[in-house]
């Protein structure tokens, strides 16, 4: 017999056990809504760091596997940037960092020079046994520069690969002491200034602002800052105001590029930069036509190179000893192609100008039989072309004596100026009262009493006219101006007309 309990005493333990649920009230759980949003701003954010790593120019610290260290004891820059653009942008690191450097610099002994870094991990071989060979971390090669300013002040300061002995940006490592600052150049000492400043119910005050110094070599530093950013597509840091302070930043900023064989990257940023001054520039160039040469081909500038050797073969040899010896010879083998195809220019113009003649009424040249005034002219203005293409006779008096030096011989003499008639042809294809004008046919009229008067006069010089007008279509070849500057503002006393071709860049061979 099977006995059941009873009911009533099951449902009255049953409700003792498992109190009934009832449906939970809005009341409650907005106040426990209310509870939760309370505390969670009490949340611990133990183990966590509230600021990234920084992962951008100049410290890329993830990616990062080339530290450079720029530091003369009073100043510190350090870059942490990668292999891959250092190599693509520059000679100088993808030989520094190839595989074939650093067999070498493990051969010379104790990895000097090397710069080879590898991450902390299990030195030990037996662990490494242990680890499986898919799972083993791949080690990662890091290289090291430091900046090494030479033991005088002429050195240059230059890049070295240094080995990975000390605490650095990849951390790890034993900190050792800095190296000493290299000695200080000579610089000024800081301008003060003072102002005077009056107030309200107050006296004049005298106060004294006092200009920090700066380093002697924050040129330096500057110059590497904008060879890296440029490598990394960031503006440079160069004047965009004065643009003699602009040139000295570009010149050296493209020396250091060529120490580091980059001018093919840093050449174009340098040329866009220049370009922006646009007026100005022509006109420095106009002004420094060597200096403004040989930056143009250390920056691969097409523009700059032609508007400056437009300039240096007008005035060829003026510029010679500033390029001679500091640009490469190619440079002055065009510059003297050029010279030479402006004399043979200016020989064939010279013959037509000594041809030039009138012509009487039945067409016949004038001569002293047909017509002696009209002759006269003609021949008064071959006189004055004569003289004035034709360089000057040497001096038949005794120059003084030129002075001795210490050891007792006689300093050479100086070189006789050069000969230029580019200024000539330029008086030449201006015409008008230039050359030859009223008061200088007049004197020359009075020099024959006999034909001197009024009516005379002004035929003389119509015919003097005709002459010009016929030497002016004669020069127009050598008037050509192959300039950007404007020549309207001021002429210049050379020729222009030197034409660079596509195929006559000396880089592009």
């Amino acid at each position: 017999m099977v006995s059941y309990p009873d009911s009533a005493s099951a449902e009255r333990s049953h409700s003792h056990s498992l109190p009934i649920r009832r449906p939970p009230s809005v009341a409650s759980h907005s106040s426990r809504a209310s509870t939760v949003r309370r505390h969670r701003q009490h949340r611990s954010n133990f183990g966590g760091t509230s600021l990234a790593p920084q992962n951008e120019f100049p410290v890329f610290t993830h990616t990062g596997d080339v530290e450079i260290v720029l530091s003369n004891g009073r100043k510190e820059q350090r870059y942490l940037l990668h292999k891959l653009i250092l190599t693509q942008c520059s000679g100088f690191f993808e030989a520094g960092t190839s595989d074939e450097w650093a067999t070498a610099g493990a051969g010379a002994g104790a990895g000097a020079g090397t710069g080879h870094v590898s991450n902390a991990g299990p030195s030990n071989g037996t662990a490494l046994a242990r680890i499986p060979s898919g799972s083993r971390p791949e080690q990662k090669r890091k290289w090291r520069y430091e900046m090494d300013w030479g033991s005088s002040e002429h050195d240059l300061p230059m890049l070295v690969q240094k080995v990975h002995n000390q605490s650095t940006l990849f951390g790890g490592g034993d900190p050792t002491p800095a190296a000493q600052p290299p000695p200080a150049r000579n610089k000024p000492a800081a301008s003060q200034s003072a102002f005077f400043r009056t107030m309200a119910n107050f006296s004049t005050l005298h106060v004294s602002a006092t200009t920090p110094e700066s380093d002697p070599d924050d040129d330096i530093f500057r110059d590497y800052d904008n060879l890296f950013r440029i490598f990394y597509n960031y503006p440079p840091s160069l004047d965009d105001v004065n643009i003699a302070n602009a040139y000295v930043e570009c010149k050296s900023l493209l020396q250091l590029a060529d120490m580091y064989d980059a001018l093919g990257v840093i050449g174009p940023r340098v040329d866009h930069h220049l370009l922006r001054f646009q007026g100005r520039l022509w006109k420095q160039i106009a002004k420094y036509p060597p200096s403004y040469l040989k930056l143009g081909y250390m920056a691969r500038s097409k523009a700059i190179f032609a508007e400056a050797m437009v300039h240096v073969v007008g005035q060829w040899p003026q510029g010679i000893n500033q390029l001679r010896g500091q640009i490469a010879e190619p440079v002055i083998e065009l510059i003297e192609d050029k010279v030479d195809e402006m004399d043979e220019l200016k020989a064939k113009i010279e013959v037509k100008l000594f041809r030039l003649s009138l012509t009487t009424s039945r067409g016949e040249r004038v001569s002293p039989s047909s017509n002696w005034l009209d002759w006269i002219a003609v021949s008064l203005f071959r006189q004055w072309l004569a003289e004035n293409t034709t360089p000057p006779p040497a001096p038949i008096l005794k120059s003084p004596r030129p002075p001795t030096s210490r050891s007792g011989e006689s300093a050479p003499l100086p070189p006789p100026p050069a000969f230029n008639t580019g200024r000539i042809f330029r008086v030449l294809g201006q015409a008008g009262s230039s050359y030859l004008n009223h008061d200088e046919c007049k004197r020359f009229l009075r020099l024959n009493p006999e034909h001197y008067n009024r009516d005379n006069l002004k035929r003389f010089e119509r015919r003097i006219d005709e002459m010009k007008n016929k030497a002016k279509d004669a020069v127009k070849p050598l008037m050509r101006n192959f300039l950007e500057l404007d020549l309207r503002e001021g002429g210049l006393p050379y020729l222009t007309c030197t034409r660079i071709d596509p195929h006559d860049f000396p880089w592009d061979d």
